[in-house]
C-alpha cells in the first residue's frame, strides 16, 4: 500500500467515524471543528477529501491479496 492509499484510508476511516457519530448521536465532529456548521468552507473541504479518499479506496478492494502473491508452492518430497 502506497502513501497516498493509507492517506486515503486514514481520511475513509475518519469520514466512517464521523457518520457513526452523526447517525448516533446527531453531532457531526468535523463541522463542530472546522466552522460549526455543515456549509462552513474548512468543513465542505473535509468531507470534499473524504469524498475522494473513498473512490481511492475502492481500486484496494479490487486489488489482489499480496499475502498470496509472495507464496511459494510446495516442492513436493522425493522418496
Amino acid at each position: 500500500m502506497n502513501g497516498i492509499q493509507r492517506l486515503a484510508l486514514a481520511l475513509v476511516i475518519i469520514g466512517a467515524i464521523n457518520w457513526g457519530l452523526v447517525g448516533f448521536f446527531q453531532f457531526d465532529l468535523v463541522a463542530a471543528i472546522f466552522g460549526g456548521e455543515q456549509t462552513a468552507v474548512f468543513a465542505r473541504l473535509i468531507y470534499a477529501l473524504v469524498g475522494i479518499s473513498g473512490l481511492v479506496c475502492l481500486s484496494l478492494l479490487f486489488k489482489p491479496d499480496e499475502s498470496f502473491a509472495n507464496q511459494r508452492e510446495p516442492r513436493p518430497i522425493r522418496e
